[in-house]
């Protein structure tokens, strides 16, 4: 059987919320990073907290200043320099965002 780690609160932009989630990634301590397409953002759940994320990048609303994304796709933790990378459909870059 499945269990719910991120959203599952009906299409919105709340923290507890997803709008079309993409890809996503899971680091070593099982937090879930995951791009949220129509909200415009990453966000992340760390291991054991189902109710809320948190918005690690994006999240102002659609655009292409390098503090927004537009329908971000997937994303990747970068270990080394501790920082996410984003597929950042909409605007046709990857971006690092640290």
């Amino acid at each position: 059987n499945g269990v719910t780690i991120a959203g599952g609160n009906g299409r919105g932009n709340a923290t507890n919320q997803l709008y079309r989630p993409f890809g996503l990634f899971v680091d070593d301590d099982q937090t879930v990073v995951i791009a949220d397409w129509w909200n415009d953002r990453i966000m992340q759940w760390k291991n054991g907290d189902t109710t809320n994320g948190q918005v690690v990048a994006g999240g102002k609303g659609a655009g292409n200043g390098l503090h927004q994304l537009n329908c971000p796709t997937d994303v990747l933790i970068d270990k080394e320099t501790d920082s996410l990378i984003i597929c950042d459909r909409d605007n046709r870059r990857v971006v690092r965002w640290s």
